[in-house]
């Protein structure tokens, strides 16, 4: 019983965040992402029960199956909605909490090889848009938004709103976040690449002298 009252709890999620959904029966056939969180909850199970392979062999049949990618270690809270989906990749030490949605290829990976935690904690209604790519062992507060296509490589605090390459905060607690900006410090690559090309034009000059003297 208890179960099937997961399942419903999962299918009012989709119709509270999806406007385009019509009937439990719909819902229960279509929504990928909803699949791909039934399915890691089976294999979370039998990887806690130290069935590696299999655990891990589920998991590969869903990504087969759905196009989204859960390490069966990660955990995952109540209320957990993939809208869309696709490309979305989830890793092994991954600890995501409760009435948390992610949008189509987001990435909460890692950052290299190190061992033991290395990828994000997302706490409790957190929302990561489209493209976003969350990595290393931070944490993501409470109530925060990360934007589509952000790279966000360092803690966030709660009621955060994150956007850009790296991931900065632009917005906390409703108010925005005005960063201070040293432009006479920022790198200009077409400057630097000029530079580059003066000095190799210079150095081809002297070993033309050079060759003429002889």
């Amino acid at each position: 019983m208890k179960l099937f009252k997961r399942m419903k709890e999962d299918m009012d999620v989709v119709f509270k965040q999806d406007p385009s959904a019509r009937s439990y029966f719909e819902v229960f056939l279509t929504y990928s992402g909803m699949h791909a969180i039934w399915l890691h909850r089976i294999a979370h199970q039998l990887y806690k029960w130290r069935l590696f392979f299999i655990a891990r062999a589920l998991s590969q049949f869903s990504r087969f199956l759905t196009g989204i990618e859960i390490h069966p270690a990660a955990v995952i809270g109540r209320r957990f909605f993939i809208d869309h989906g696709m490309g979305v990749v989830i890793g092994e030490t991954c600890e995501i909490g409760s009435d948390v949605i992610i949008y189509q290829g987001v990435t909460l990976g890692g950052t290299g090889h190190e061992k033991g935690k290395r990828h994000p904690t997302i706490l409790d209604n957190v929302l990561i848009a489209s493209g976003a790519k969350v990595l290393g062992a931070i944490t993501i507060g409470e109530n925060s938004n990360i934007g589509g296509g952000s790279v966000v490589l360092k803690d966030v605090p709660s009621n955060a709103t994150v956007v850009g390459i790296p991931g900065r905060v632009v917005k906390q607690d409703g108010k925005k976040v005005i960063e201070r900006l040293d432009h006479h410090l920022m790198p200009d690559p077409i400057a630097d690449r000029l530079k580059k090309m003066q000095k190799e034009i210079d150095e081809l000059k002297i070993e033309l002298n050079k060759k003429g003297e002889k």
